[in-house]
C-alpha cells in the first residue's frame, strides 16, 4: 500500500513458459523446476502488488496478463544503441580470432547466448547433420558464444548432456565454442559470420536478434511470438523444436543471394526502430501518468527528459 505508484519491470518468461517447465522435468532437473516454481509464485504476487508492470514486448505482456490475471501490464520495447554497437572495437582475443579465421571457407552460422535450456541448443545441434547432408561438399560451422561446460556458464544449467550430444551426432568439427565475448568486441563476431540462427522456445525480447539485424546478418528464428514481434519480416521462421525445418530454412537462405540481401536490408531497417532514448521516454511518460504529473512539470520526477 505504498503512497507512491510502483512500476514493476518484468522480463523473465521462464516463470510463464510451459515449454521450460516440461524441458526441465524431462532433464530430471527437479531442483531447478522447484526453484522456478517458487520464484514464479513470488513474481505473480509482485505483479498483483504493482500499480503497473512493464514487459519488453507485447508478446510477453500478453503472456503475463494471461498467466497472472493482472490487466495492468503494458509493453515498452528495450532499447538498442546502434551507433555504439557498430563502432570500431577492441581486437578479439587471439584464440577467438583464430577460430573464426579457420572457417572462412565455410557457411558460418552464429548463435549468441550463454548456455541455458530455454535457448534450445539441442535443436540447433540436431539440425547440423541435416545441413551437412543437404550442403554436400560445403564446409559448415556453427559458432557459439558459450562453452558446454557447466562451470563456465551462469545459472544452474547442466551442459554435460549437450556436450555429449555433439559427440553423439558427430559434429564436433562443425560446432565451434568461442566462449564468452566482451560486448565491446561482439560486432566483430557478427561480421565474421553469414547467418544468425536461434531456436529459443522462450524469449521476452531477444537482444541478439536486434544486434544481428544491425550487423547485416539474415536471421533465421524459431516461430515464437517475441521473435515475430521483434524481427517482423526481417527473418525466416521455423517450428521451434523441428531440426529438419531449421535445416531447410538455412539451406533456403544460404542458396539465395536475393533472399539474403532482402533479409539483411529489412533487418538493418528494423534494428533502427529500437533506441534507449525511446525506451526511457516511454517509461517517464508512464510514470507521469501513474503519478498524475503534468507533462509540463519536469522537476518532480528527477529525470532528464
Amino acid at each position: 500500500n505504498s503512497p507512491i505508484p510502483q512500476i514493476l519491470l518484468s522480463g523473465n518468461s521462464l516463470y510463464t513458459s510451459e515449454d521450460f517447465s516440461r524441458d526441465v522435468r524431462s532433464r530430471g532437473d527437479y531442483g531447478l523446476w522447484l526453484d522456478t516454481r517458487i520464484k514464479g509464485f513470488l513474481a505473480k504476487q509482485s505483479l498483483r502488488w504493482a500499480d503497473c508492470t512493464v514487459a519488453p514486448s507485447n508478446a510477453f505482456a500478453q503472456e503475463l496478463r494471461r498467466w497472472s490475471g493482472v490487466a495492468t501490464t503494458v509493453a515498452i520495447h528495450h532499447g538498442f544503441d546502434r551507433a555504439i554497437f557498430l563502432q570500431e572495437q577492441a581486437p578479439l582475443p587471439e584464440e577467438v580470432q583464430s577460430k573464426l579465421d579457420s572457417g572462412k571457407d565455410a557457411l558460418r552460422l552464429l548463435f549468441v547466448s550463454h548456455y541455458n535450456y530455454y535457448r534450445n541448443f539441442e535443436t540447433l545441434l540436431r539440425a547440423m547433420p541435416w545441413l551437412r547432408e543437404r550442403l554436400s561438399g560445403q564446409k559448415l560451422r556453427l559458432y557459439l558464444t558459450c562453452k558446454f561446460r557447466s562451470e563456465e556458464n551462469p545459472g544452474s544449467y547442466h551442459a554435460e548432456a549437450t556436450a555429449a550430444l555433439v559427440q553423439e551426432l558427430g559434429i564436433s568439427e562443425e560446432v565451434v565454442e568461442l566462449g564468452s565475448i566482451p560486448y565491446g568486441s561482439l560486432y566483430q563476431v557478427y561480421k565474421a559470420c553469414n547467418l544468425y540462427v536461434t531456436a529459443a522456445y522462450a524469449e521476452t525480447f531477444a537482444h541478439p536478434v536486434v544486434e544481428a539485424m544491425a550487423s547485416g546478418l539474415p536471421v533465421i528464428a524459431s516461430d515464437i511470438a517475441a521473435h515475430h514481434e521483434i524481427c517482423g519480416q526481417a527473418a525466416m521462421y521455423f517450428s521451434r523444436f523441428s531440426a529438419e525445418e531449421l535445416a531447410l530454412r538455412i539451406v533456403q537462405v544460404a542458396r539465395s543471394d536475393s533472399l539474403r540481401r532482402q533479409l539483411a536490408d529489412r533487418g538493418s531497417a528494423r534494428s533502427q526502430d529500437f533506441s534507449w532514448e525511446k525506451h526511457v521516454s516511454e517509461i517517464v511518460d508512464l510514470a507521469r501518468k501513474l503519478a498524475n504529473i503534468p507533462a509540463t512539470d519536469k522537476s518532480l520526477l528527477g529525470v532528464a527528459v
